[in-house]
């Protein structure tokens, strides 16, 4: 059985990334690339399914675990009766062929370890073969082969690797797995320790290259990194979790497939990495969002593949019993088939925003008059929202304000940068919605914005208005959405994502949706940008209080059972939680620069 969601930690080498569980064994890994088929997937089922071991042999131990400084270097540290040592993992950013390296070292008294590979292809359903080739293993079935080097002595049982070592002070036992087309031959073996030490210094480098020096940096920084290390370095796209048919709550249907990049995550991921230094990934992944956009305005999708590719079938899996016996198992992403009107929004302010920071060379994915005529001819039409909802589809007011957003960054950019467009048009389009919105989706009754103008329920994506600057932060329709907000969504001190109600399902699927932890961030912004900072922090404090012993958040929380759930670890709540800490320390200088006058 998997071990709950939050006894994972990340490794990653800007390709693709591994999910290393507490007990040192590697149960996610999908190879060469982040949606490629895995061959460690016993996270989403037994271990037939794929994983790779290292663990004292006794299987009594005290673990724990951290990250070396400001890198995705990972230290896992076993305390038996006998002794203790150390199992480092990384993948080293990629230069050829993937690499997976694992050291044990001994810390004191001796340790006997067990070390078990069973990689198991395509998503478990390949049994590879494994043969002795010099000094290496060759694990291969079809197309792909994985090459296990190692000092000791391996076993093979069918299609499995297995090995004994025993570790006393000072000693060092390093493995290395790589991968490879089975056309091609062996590889190298790496020196694991230089492939450490290399991997370490990389990602301390990049780090020195960030610009915050605030009171949460151990936070903001861990965030910055899995970030960085959810971004398909070739592109610059970053994938919203490299995880998939983890569910929101435990044996739930909600189980979608994350391992490709939706246009809200890259947009909100552009402004963290301007805010904090990360220029270069910022302009990356602004390249790769205009790229995959780019055509008629009409297709566009609220996702894409890591190359910008649009076509992402969905299916299910029948052979992987799930987390946790969570069915179905999907791999690919139907959402795209819905119209997502709030995209252009995502992709203008996100263009705005990059040139309001100095970004040149980014160029226009449309022209300015086709996708006016689209916005001019759509906007009052239903869609699937922020959710993407597979039920009917409803007047949101979310995607509503978001289309009042794509005209609100095409006026600015012609008016500050001159672009080409016809103004006039846009402003017209940006006055009408405004007018439509506060007219049919405000509630005078209840005091607060409403979810769409047929159904009257709240929803979180409400607390966005502000930060898309539809409507000054202190104004008290805002005020008292928010606090309508945190009252009716509250679930064990994270919000859902919008009302429940049985009898009529928003998002078409049934019951089980948890608390959504982005939404939960977007509250304590929220509160930040309304002045509200006690609030604010008291809100924030709780949301760090639910990462694990590594830094790391998933998509939600399960309050039933105490625990993270869905994909994991999630950009997007890595990026709401940096964007909480800019908020808050935003306010704190405006606090200081108002000590300052009145003192002066």
């Amino acid at each position: 059985m998997s071990l709950p969601i939050q006894d994972y930690a990340l490794i990653g080498d800007l390709h693709s990334a591994a999910l290393v569980g507490s007990d040192g064994s590697i149960d996610w890994l999908c190879l060469p690339r982040f949606d490629s088929e895995a061959c460690f997937g016993a996270l989403l089922g037994e271990d037939r399914h794929g994983r790779w071991q290292i663990a004292p042999a006794d299987g009594n131990s005290r673990v724990q675990r951290r990250y070396r400084p400001d890198t995705l270097v990972l230290e896992t540290e076993f305390t038996v009766g006998s002794g203790r040592a150390r199992l480092i993992d990384c993948m080293p950013p990629r230069e050829t062929d993937p690499v997976l390296v694992r050291m044990v070292e001994g810390i004191s008294g001796r340790v006997d370890l067990r070390m078990t590979l069973g990689a198991s292809f395509e998503y478990g359903s390949a049994e590879p073969r494994v043969q002795r080739r010099g000094e290496a293993c060759r694990i291969s079935a079809g197309a792909q082969t994985l090459w296990l080097f190692g000092p000791v002595h391996v076993r093979r049982n069918q299609g499995t690797a297995a090995a004994k070592l025993s570790v006393g002070q000072g000693d060092r036992v390093p493995f290395a797995l790589v991968w490879r087309s089975s056309r091609e031959g062996p590889p190298d073996p790496p020196l694991v320790p230089a492939v450490i030490d290399r991997t370490v210094r990389w990602w301390q480098d990049w780090v020195a290259g960030l610009t915050y020096a605030g009171e949460w940096r151990e936070a903001v920084i861990r965030s910055l990194i899995t970030i960085k290390a959810l971004t398909y370095a070739p592109t610059g796209g970053t994938i919203a979790a490299p995880t998939t048919s983890l569910p929101q709550q435990a044996s739930g249907s909600r189980n979608w497939d994350y391992r490709y990049c939706w246009l809200r995550d890259a947009a909100a991921a552009i402004g963290v990495l301007l805010h904090f230094g990360a220029r270069d990934e910022a302009a990356d992944l602004l390249e790769w969002m205009i790229s995959a956009v780019a055509g008629a305005p009409s297709r566009v999708q609220d996702l894409y593949g890591v190359t910008g590719q649009r076509w992402l079938p969905e299916i299910e899996v029948g052979w992987l019993p799930g987390y946790e016996g969570a069915q179905p198992v999907r791999i690919g992403n139907a959402a795209t088939g819905k119209p997502p009107l709030d995209a252009f929004g995502e992709v203008l302010t996100a263009r705005l925003a990059a040139r309001m920071a100095g970004l040149t060379g980014s160029r226009d994915p449309w022209d300015s008059g086709d996708v006016l005529d689209l916005l001019e001819s759509s906007w009052r039409e239903p869609d699937a929202g922020i959710w993407e909802v597979r039920g009917p589809l409803r007047q949101f007011v979310h995607s509503k304000v978001m289309i009042w957003a794509a005209a609100d960054a095409a006026v600015k950019m012609i008016e500050r940068f001159g672009d080409p467009g016809p103004a006039d048009r846009w402003r017209r389009l940006r006055a009408d919605i405004k007018a439509d919105v506060l007219d049919r989706g405000y509630d005078t009754g209840a005091s607060t914005f409403v979810q769409a103008y047929e159904r009257a329920g709240t929803d979180a994506s409400l607390l966005r208005l502000a930060q898309r600057g539809f409507l000054p932060p202190g104004d008290e329709r805002l005020r008292s959405t928010a606090a309508v907000i945190a009252r009716e969504l509250d679930c064990g001190g994270v919000l859902l994502r919008h009302e429940r109600d049985p009898g009529d399902s928003v998002d078409g699927m049934p019951p089980g949706d948890a608390g959504y932890l982005p939404a939960t961030f977007w509250l304590a912004q929220s509160l930040a940008a309304m002045g509200r900072g006690a609030d604010a922090r008291q809100v924030f404090g709780r949301l760090l209080g639910l990462r694990n012993d590594v830094g790391l958040l998933s998509e939600a929380y399960d309050p039933l059972r105490g625990r993270l759930a869905g994909n994991y670890p999630l950009t997007a709540s890595h990026v709401a939680l940096a964007e909480t800490a800019a908020a808050l320390d935003a306010l704190d200088t405006l606090g200081e620069r108002a000590g300052l006058r009145a003192v002066t």
